[in-house]
């Protein structure tokens, strides 16, 4: 039976990275101010722990925490208080179930439990699954949620490319779905959609189509269907990005009304900062050209702090740090939030990446300006994947609000 009108459908939402439960927040505001007219967020939960006011208490070596918190606890599944909302939901966020499906990256953990902690002081459950803790693990939290999976009136997710999320997908009965961000592999996602091609995320060579590929194709092609409009189901996509749906597929803009409501503005800073990404990780752009740009990037505008991405390894932001003498920052919570509560420095500079979007719409009004340097095509390495410089290109030509930089020259040191 669909719920009355003006009442939330019952929604379970799957997050992987810390970035999809803030999208998750921000759709769940939205979605309520469509429901229930113009709101604003609630009052945080009795006792919750202010943010960004102490020091963190594990952050690596070297390098400066920022948006720190209190020491966290490991929110396991089952345990109370730590998978129920420490406080009421006054505006009906209690219909919106979060799992979180964590994975083994540590810093990508931090973030998520921060963001956990923040959901959970927002008046949102979240449960906390340990799904990749071995093949134990995965039966578990499959067969957990089987039944919440099949009793969902709306699905949210955050990446319709994983394969723990394709999986889980087979067993709703759910006739909504909800695609929000996960950075820009939502604009390939869309056009993937809309090609009817295999979901092959943009940075991976190959055509989808190899053994492992081949094995889990009928689930990759039932979530497919399931991501697919039809006279029974509803999908809509929430993206800060620029996309060009499918027919049928309602796009609902994300312009972190609940970041800007909820935080700031801040106090900007005379400099500079850096933004950093992950393109070295991923085997797209070689160290050696990354770190030249970044240098040659810090020198040209004057930075001295570096925002290192989450999943950014140690070694190269040592080689920041120490060869190019900039401040290496490990937020602990997503950039967004971070340079919505400040300090941040007025000018924001990064290369091809998810902020060259959302950071504008987050910092609208403050008078940051967020400029964007192209990755050249000499950066990339012979493992990247033929259609990395056409997908880096689109992500910089296609945001609207930012000042474009043309590729930092390199040098090839000795």
């Amino acid at each position: 039976m669909p719920p009355a009108a003006g009442t939330p459908a019952q929604t379970l939402a799957f997050v992987e990275s810390p970035v999809q439960l803030l999208n998750v927040l921000e759709w769940a505001y939205a979605d309520l101010r469509r429901t229930r007219g113009t709101v604003s967020p609630p009052d945080r939960a009795p006792g919750a722990a202010p943010l960004g006011r102490e020091p963190a208490d594990a952050a690596p070596a070297g390098y400066t925490p920022y948006g720190a918190g209190p020491p966290l606890r490991d929110p396991a599944v089952g345990t109370t208080p730590a998978t129920a909302p420490r406080g009421p939901a006054p505006q009906g966020y209690g219909h919106l179930v979060v799992v979180v499906l964590s994975p083994h990256d540590p810093m990508t953990r931090g973030q998520l439990r921060r963001m956990a902690e923040l959901a959970r002081d927002e008046g949102v459950s979240v449960r906390w699954e340990d799904a990749r803790d071995g093949a134990g693990a995965s039966l578990r939290t499959i067969g957990g949620l089987s039944g919440p999976l099949r009793r969902a009136e709306r699905i949210v997710i955050g990446d319709p490319f994983s394969r723990y999320v394709q999986l889980l997908l087979t067993l709703t009965r759910a006739r909504e779905l909800v695609v929000v961000d996960d950075g820009t592999a939502t604009m390939e996602f869309v056009t993937q959609l809309a090609g009817g091609q295999p979901l092959v995320r943009w940075h991976r060579r190959g055509t989808g189509r190899g053994p492992r590929d081949m094995v889990f194709a009928p689930v990759s092609a039932s979530a497919r269907r399931k991501l697919t409009p039809d006279g029974d189901r509803r999908v809509e996509v929430f993206s800060s990005m620029p996309v060009e749906p499918p027919e049928g597929i309602t796009v609902t803009a994300n312009d972190f009304a609940w970041t800007r409501a909820r935080f700031g503005p801040p106090r900007l800073t005379r400099g500079t900062d850096l933004v950093g990404t992950s393109l070295v990780e991923t085997g797209v752009v070689d160290p050696d050209r990354y770190l030249e740009a970044v240098g040659a990037l810090a020198r040209a505008h004057g930075a001295t702090r570096y925002f290192a991405h989450r999943r950014e390894s140690t070694d190269k932001l040592r080689r920041v740090s120490t060869e190019l003498g900039l401040e290496v920052v490990r937020p602990e919570l997503p950039l967004e939030l971070i340079a919505r509560r400040g300090p941040i420095g007025r000018t924001i500079v990064s290369f091809p990446s998810t902020v060259v979007h959302t950071l504008p719409l987050a910092l609208a009004g403050t008078g940051v300006r967020v400029a964007v340097c192209d990755v050249d095509p000499s950066w990339l390495t012979d493992k990247a994947s033929p259609r990395a410089q056409g997908f880096l290109s689109g992500v910089t030509g296609s945001a609207p609000d930012v000042h474009h930089l043309r590729s930092t020259p390199t040098t090839t040191t000795p």
